[in-house]
């Protein structure tokens, strides 16, 4: 038996992650706000002041939620598919691992996950939404072996980032069995990737140079000092 973690001996950060699960959960009937944040704690055994002050009340208070949650999946995901572990599958499947864990973990919440857009969604979060979004999409890349540098390190996490929001928008619509039409929709986006990667590729493999744009990224990456 599994016991209880011990929450008087976390800091405000780990009580975040810690918390993370149980306001999902709640999410799903009350909404990213104080209400879930309250019964997440009272269900966890968690004091409720201390709860309020990992994430005090104001306009910021959802997206601080929200970005806890995303960090809690991240950080289930690279414990459960380390990369030697996906080292021994083809690249493709590296990310439709990735995408699947991350679909799988949430499956039973879907509308808080519907709840958590909308949020991420308004114009004042935008912004921080896109950053939440990249920094999930680099860990994935960096689990799947990505090394890259250059131009190809954006391009990967940005086509990523798309791929992925656009199938968690296609998840918390579907309504067919296990989710059925949502891995349809990953396994045809990963395809049309896989296909313009390839062709790329092939394009790059001839004597055709871009130095002015990988220096250009570079600078944006590396900035001189």
């Amino acid at each position: 038996m599994t016991s209880s973690p011990d929450f008087s001996d976390m800091t405000l950060d780990e009580l975040r992650i810690a918390l993370a699960p149980e306001i999902a959960a709640s999410a799903v009937f009350d909404g990213w706000n104080e209400t879930a944040l309250v019964a997440a704690a009272e269900m966890a055994g968690a004091d409720v002041d201390v709860a309020k002050l990992a994430f005090p009340s104001g306009l910021s208070q959802p997206m601080d939620m929200i970005e806890a949650w995303i960090a809690q999946v991240d950080q289930a995901m690279e414990e459960e598919w380390p990369q030697e572990r996906l080292a021994e599958l083809k690249i493709r499947e590296r990310i439709r691992t990735l995408v699947a864990f991350r679909l799988e973990a949430v499956e039973h919440i879907d509308e808080a996950v519907r709840r958590a857009l909308s949020v991420m969604a308004m114009p004042h979060n935008a912004r921080r939404g896109v950053k939440l979004g990249w920094r999930s999409a680099d860990i994935m890349w960096r689990l799947a072996g990505d090394t890259a540098t250059d131009y190809n390190h954006y391009t990967k996490r940005a086509i990523l980032g798309g791929i992925y929001s656009a199938t968690l928008a296609v998840f918390v619509n579907d309504d067919s069995e296990g989710k059925v039409k949502t891995y349809e929709f990953l396994d045809r986006r990963i395809d049309g990737v896989m296909k313009f990667e390839k062709a790329k590729a092939q394009f790059l493999n001839r004597d055709v140079e871009l130095p002015s744009l990988s220096r250009f990224l570079g600078r944006l990456r590396y900035p001189s000092r």
